[in-house]
């Protein structure tokens, strides 16, 4: 009694999932886009702000996520364009077309950066594989190739199916593996590394969908009205088959986190399947047979592309009651404490951990150009009465620059006395003389004009003056002692060298005495 209970309460929670989830989507009127022929592709941007590409007739439009109008459209098709397709970067996009050309686009462009000729019959697959240097293709000559991106020349190509290949995908894990399928039946592996296929699945029916799962262990196929899972791991041993379907099932589709699968069909109809128990648990109706269909990489958006060339787009509605900005939960006490009194075994590696220091905010200013602000910040009063050193490193730096002159003009007369009050003070320490007498010359330049205007500024003046004049004349006190300091080491020299004359005049003479 106790497992039914539970297996009822598991059930009835994704039962309440899924009817969220299908309440989320059809809050909101779908918008309905009407393209120039059947859209055979539809694909997301992986990366913000996850536009996405249409294809259909001989033209691939990019839509921003609730935007109406194409924001932009590639064109260079001389007949039917088809499967569109992101790198992962979302900076390039790949398309076959009805000539057996591939063609590649960069985003922000509208020429072809590559055409990969080949094929001699149309290409109707095209994708990147997960280096993001080679692509693949398949088309209905029967052959897969693989494509050199940087040299634009084919590396390998197989020619094992013995039908048109309409469908394929590339594995997220292994940048080598990629999946094709066609209406002969099969579902192929390749590893690039190899000269032919690894793995050879038998669907059934012609083959209209591949899917991997992003761990690379489970393959999903569709052709006629079934779907089927497959365990690549065990050389594509039969999980399940779902036949829920009245039509054939065109397309595929797993959410972001791989909980729900979608599956298209021409009977008009997307399947929503558990991953957990592959069962129904919910479904979309649509006007027109269904070609194609994509999810936004949050799930925010699904995009149903049909034969009558209407686009249907669907947004979830808003989760009302949460805050948009919530706080983030901060980590217990004990968090930062832990393992601060481990004491590392003589086994042990110890590593290191860099420790980022967090700019000051007069860095800050310095790095944004306010020579103004960068200067009001060191003259607070705990950086100029403690740290002094640190004031006159942002003069200095302000003088390299060429922009002290203006930081010192334009104050008033508060600020003119704060200026002057730490110039007389730090002046005539040796350290700072040099940088601190030319901003003296630059104040003196600057508000000379104004002198006789302000009592306090004035005084300040006369103090720099005397602090200057008392410096000059011990300087001139100390140059009068080195002076004379050089006249006794002068004569000291002198003595000794005296000395070591007469030494070395004696010293013959007492040998030859002691000789006789």
């Amino acid at each position: 009694n106790e497992g039914t209970g539970l297996c009822e309460e598991v059930l009835f929670s994704e039962r309440e999932l899924t009817v969220q989830l299908s309440q989320a989507y059809l809050a909101k009127a779908p918008i309905q886009i009407k393209e120039f022929g059947a859209v055979n592709k539809i694909d997301f941007s992986p990366v913000p702000p996850r536009n996405y590409a249409v294809t259909a007739s001989s033209r691939i439009h990019i839509y921003g996520r609730y935007s109406h109008e194409p924001i932009k459209t590639f064109s260079r098709f001389k007949d039917a364009a088809y499967c569109g397709t992101y790198r992962d970067d979302g900076n390039l996009l790949v398309a076959g077309s009805d000539e057996g050309i591939i063609r590649l686009f960069d985003i922000s462009g509208k020429a072809p950066l590559r055409q990969f000729d080949g094929h001699t019959k149309p290409v109707h697959v095209v994708g990147f594989l997960s280096d993001k240097y080679r692509i693949f293709s398949g088309g209905d000559d029967y052959s897969s190739k693989l494509w050199d991106i940087p040299s634009g020349t084919e590396i390998v190509s197989y020619r094992e199916h013995t039908d048109y290949v309409r469908c394929g995908c590339a594995s997220k894990v292994n940048a080598d593996v990629f999946v094709t399928g066609s209406y002969d039946h099969t579902v192929k592996l390749f590893d690039a590394r190899t000269k032919s296929s690894i793995i050879t699945i038998e669907h059934g029916q012609p083959v209209e969908s591949v899917l991997l799962f992003p761990s690379g262990g489970l393959l999903v196929s569709a052709g006629g009205r079934y779907v089927k899972v497959w365990d690549v791991l065990k050389g594509g041993q039969l999980l399940v088959s779902l036949k829920n379907h009245h039509k054939t099932v065109t397309c595929l589709c797993l959410n972001s986190s791989g909980q729900r699968l979608l599956s298209g069909s021409l009977d008009r109809h997307v399947k929503i399947y558990s991953t957990t128990s592959y069962k129904v648990v919910h479904s979309f109706s649509y006007a027109a047979p269904i070609l194609s269909l994509a999810l936004s990489p949050e799930d925010e958006t699904i995009v149903v592309g049909m034969t009558n060339g209407v686009l249907n787009i669907k947004h979830r509605k808003p989760e009302e009651g949460k805050e948009k900005s919530q706080k983030k939960r901060q980590p217990a006490y004990r968090t930062y404490m832990k393992g601060k009194t481990y004491m590392p075994k003589q086994e042990d590696f110890s590593v290191s951990k860099p420790v980022r220091r967090a700019l000051r905010k007069y860095d800050k200013l310095l790095k944004s150009f306010d020579s103004s602000k960068a200067l009001d910040a060191v003259l607070e009063p705990s950086i100029r009465l403690h740290t002094p050193e640190v004031t006159v490193a942002v003069m200095q730096e302000l003088h390299r620059r060429g922009t002290l002159r203006s930081a010192l003009a334009g104050r008033d007369e508060k600020q003119i006395n704060l200026l002057l009050t730490f110039v007389a003070r730090r002046v005539i320490e040796p350290r700072f003389t040099s940088i601190l007498v030319t901003v003296a010359d630059m104040i003196t330049d600057i508000y000379q004009p104004v002198l006789g205007q302000s009592a306090i500024v004035d005084r300040q003046f006369l103090r720099l003056q005397e602090a200057i004049g008392k410096e000059i004349d011990y300087q001139g006190e100390l140059l009068e002692v080195l002076g004379m300091m050089d006249t006794l080491f002068a004569s000291f020299a002198e003595k000794e060298v005296t000395c070591l004359e007469e030494n070395r005049s004696n010293s013959p003479t007492e040998i030859i005495e002691t000789d006789e």
